[in-house]
């Protein structure tokens, strides 16, 4: 079972234009190893997209360091976006191929295993356009999870669906993190999202601020409506007022 150690020291980036900088993260450093579930949650605008594209490479730091490993290697990483992204030429199954460094039978198979663990291996041969955008973004899910990454990184995976589907591929991830071992870091503005899933939440302030980084010590799984999770989302809420108290 192999899992990533992320470690990130002194993080700045900056967005350059002819009349202005715009700062997007601040002075960031946090370490996250092991078989983690980490959420990362702030306002619109706070730099949490931004952080997530520095670690995956698409996106360079203007300083700082970030280091991704798996023991002494460079880890493998795994990306969920805020939509599905699914080739629409292709079946659902030859998307998770796409992605594969090869396309054996044992790959094959272990692209079907994923798929029938978000509930789609009757979708196989079926197209992106055949499916809902929740099932779209269970194949997605699927196709990171294929390729088996060290870390998972996930941007704000549930923030276009409807609640009902949301609450159902929250569940259904949470499983998968627990049967795999990934480490994850997830990007929401969901509070009870991150509380729902999360064993850590790191949040960012305006400006890309770290400003607080919380255990989140309940049992799993969590019932969303439960007192316990109630009581960590409004403690959550509480902190992040009590911000928006401090900037005013």
């Amino acid at each position: 079972m192999t899992m990533a150690t992320i470690k990130v020291q002194d993080l700045r980036k900056e967005f350059v234009t002819d009349t202005s900088t715009v700062v997007a993260i601040e002075n960031v450093s946090f370490e996250v190893g092991g078989h983690e579930f980490v959420s990362v949650v702030g306002p619109s605008g706070c730099g949490k997209s931004t952080l997530l594209n520095i670690l995956s490479g698409i996106e360079s730091a203007t300083r700082g360091t970030v280091d991704i490993t798996e023991g002494d290697r460079k880890a493998k990483l795994g990306y969920v976006f805020q939509s599905a992204r699914l080739l629409p030429w292709r079946s659902v199954i030859d998307n998770l191929l796409f992605v594969q460094s090869s396309r054996g039978p044992q790959v094959r198979a272990r692209c079907e295993r994923y798929l029938d663990m978000v509930q789609l291996s009757h979708t196989a041969k079926q197209y992106p356009g055949q499916l809902s955008g929740g099932m779209q973004q269970r194949v997605g899910i699927a196709r990171a999870f294929s390729i088996e990454p060290d870390l998972l990184l996930m941007d704000e995976p549930f923030s276009h669906l409807d609640a009902i589907t949301a609450r159902s591929l929250r569940r259904e991830l949470h499983v998968m993190w627990q049967e795999t071992g990934k480490t994850v870091l997830f990007v929401t503005h969901d509070v009870s999202e991150a509380v729902e899933l999360s064993t850590r939440i790191i949040m960012l302030a305006k400006g890309g601020r770290l400003v607080a980084d919380l255990p989140v010590e309940l049992p799993f799984p969590r019932d969303p409506a439960s007192d316990a999770v109630a009581l960590a989302r409004a403690d959550l809420l509480r902190r992040f007022e009590s911000l928006d108290l401090l900037a005013t």
